[in-house]
């Protein structure tokens, strides 16, 4: 598939669009429970395939002793958050590293790798007794230009979660040199992350396109209503508004500042 990204156009109008998590596109194995926000893989709705840059949000779950075997990719910024967990990550330049909860991951597909991921770090202490299941969130958005290098980077951003508010996790914003956890090669994107006590809130970034996704919990976005675990706001012509904790809560939350055009 082939895509270009463009400007947001001006005098956009203001909308958002909830998506419930009962509704998101589900693949069932007997090792993965994974429900898809966009269209992915044999799942495909042509009326649902991205937002702004958003191309794939997959909210996953794998049974301890499985995962996702060797297979490749190409051009994309590939972000993995890990809610509850460990999770084995591997790719062919080199990288083995345990991806847990506050631990920001971001592999660049470039011209091209191969990674596993798999939900077996307690085969490597042989703590078999800890063996449970992983869930993580991977979101991917296109790269500024195609052909760069395949890379990898990592960092612990559990402390400053702790601190409540918006925690930039990954950024390849100007503005955000130094600030974000990590950098990702897409000059009109941020992910933020934050962990919400009940009553806490949070204001979304004012940007042309801002994806809201409730991890965990309950939350309460200003002029739309409740949105529960797996479900989804796409907000157009975001204005800052509040999210509210009903109860303990975590969200993720793409600021965005172009949009995909997919050919």
């Amino acid at each position: 598939m082939a895509f270009a990204v463009s400007a947001p156009l001006n005098g956009m109008q203001a909308a958002v669009d909830l998506r419930r998590a009962e509704d998101r596109m589900r693949t069932g194995l007997s090792w993965l429970d994974s429900h898809h926000s966009f269209s992915f893989g044999r799942h495909f709705d042509p009326d649902n395939t991205h937002f702004g840059l958003l191309l794939v949000s997959n909210d996953d779950v794998v049974k301890p002793g499985a995962g996702f075997e060797t297979h490749p990719h190409e051009d994309m910024e590939i972000i993995t958050w890990v809610l509850h967990g460990q999770l084995v990550h591997q790719d062919s330049e080199g990288h083995a590293d345990v991806i847990y909860p506050g631990l920001a991951q971001r592999m660049s597909a470039g011209t091209g790798i191969l990674h596993s991921e798999k939900n077996d770090a307690w085969r490597l202490t042989g703590q078999a007794e800890h063996a449970d299941l992983v869930h993580f969130v991977q979101m991917w958005v296109v790269p500024d230009e195609p052909g760069i290098r395949p890379g990898y980077e990592q960092l612990e951003i559990a402390d400053e979660l702790l601190r409540g508010g918006l925690v930039p996790i990954a950024s390849g914003m100007a503005r955000d040199e130094g600030r974000s956890a990590i950098r990702i090669k897409q000059r009109d994107a941020a992910l933020f992350a934050a962990r919400l006590a009940p009553d806490a809130e949070v204001r979304i970034p004012v940007a042309p396109y801002v994806h809201l996704f409730v991890a965990q919990g309950t939350v309460q976005l200003e002029g739309a209503g409740r949105l529960g675990a797996g479900d989804a706001a796409r907000i157009v012509a975001a204005d800052g508004q509040r999210v509210t904790a009903i109860e303990p809560a975590e969200i993720l939350v793409w600021e965005m500042h172009a949009q995909l055009d997919l050919r």
